[in-house]
């Protein structure tokens, strides 16, 4: 009888099994989407994660489906995008500016095959290019380290010591300089966006040297900063998404930079409106709501703060419309 019970346990396991194997989701019915992750992959409580949450929101609203690759597993940006192509994804995303080599060698070898690359601008006609106006939110970002600093020393940390990254310095030091031109900014580029050990030891060194106040472009880098920060009681400025909660002592807001936003909006436009142009340039800054800073946190009186900020933001967005 034992047996009998065992005989008739397998053989649902294996109809089931059988069963399973039949239910496909036909990809003519949905929008399928490849994504090729930056460096660190997810999990980087950044970029990365923030690219995942669009993809999603996009899987949720839009009712598409898709895939990913991470750099660790696929040993190398055009294998991982070679994978994609190979399963027809009506677009595919190179995450970071790391992946324009690649991704443009790829392109060429796949000519029909639509692709977008963030934050980095190719002349490609196969690849759509996004980018951000960083310096803007980072000028945001600088203006509120100087209304905050007592020290007038504030911290940088930048994962790379490239154009992009330099962008984020850039409008720091330019927002906090607005408001007090006394201030100092403090650098580090330590070419490395991986390494939370890293960012707290140069965080460490920032803070004896006066910095009361961090902002960090540095993926999993930047993540240490924010910790250190919270264990010196200091405050930091966080990056990308809002990453409040990777110290909720420390980081009184976020230098977000919505590329979840715009990930969506280009399926969106490839899904729903037609409207998707291969080999345009997209770029998202203040105006387009690509940028801006998360809730003010942290410290007293955040409305204070949130005046200050909101004064400014309204000054770029005068700027960029010409009107003054």
């Amino acid at each position: 009888m034992k047996k009998y019970v065992l005989f008739l346990l397998l053989l649902c396991i294996v109809l089931t099994g059988c069963m399973k194997q039949e239910v496909e989701i036909s990809l003519d019915d949905h929008i399928s989407v490849g994504i090729m992750l930056s460096d660190v992959g997810l999990g980087d409580q950044s970029f990365s994660d923030a690219s995942f949450s669009g993809l999603i929101r996009a899987r949720e609203e839009l009712n598409i489906i898709f895939s990913y690759r991470e750099l660790a597993d696929t040993g190398s940006y055009e294998q991982g995008l070679v994978e994609l192509v190979k399963e027809k994804h009506d677009l595919i995303i190179g995450l970071g500016f790391m992946i324009q080599e690649d991704l443009e060698k790829v392109a060429k070898e796949y000519p029909n095959q639509n692709f977008v690359l963030i934050d980095a601008v190719s002349t490609q006609p196969n690849i759509t290019s996004i980018i951000f106006k960083e310096d803007e939110g980072s000028f945001l970002a600088g203006v509120l380290a100087a209304s905050l600093t007592e020290t007038e020393v504030l911290g940088f940390i930048g994962g790379a010591d490239v154009p992009l990254i330099r962008k984020f310095l850039d409008g720091f030091e330019a927002g906090a300089k607005a408001m007090n031109s006394n201030i100092e900014i403090l650098s580090a580029f330590p070419d490395d966006f991986g390494n939370p050990e890293m960012g707290a030891s140069i965080t460490n060194e920032m803070i004896d040297n006066d910095a009361d106040i961090l902002f960090a472009a540095a993926g999993l880098t930047g993540v240490g900063m924010l910790q250190e920060a919270e264990k010196r009681g200091k405050y930091a400025i966080g990056v990308d998404s809002d990453q409040y909660f990777y110290a909720e002592k420390a980081v009184v807001s976020s230098m977000q930079k919505h590329v979840d936003v715009a990930i969506f909006n280009m399926i969106e436009s490839l899904s729903v409106d037609g409207t998707f142009e291969s080999g345009t340039i997209i770029e998202f800054g203040l105006n387009e709501g690509g940028i801006g800073l998360s809730p003010i946190r942290v410290v007293n009186n955040p409305p204070h703060y949130e005046a200050i900020v909101s004064s400014w933001s309204k000054q770029l967005l005068n700027e960029n419309d010409g009107s003054k």
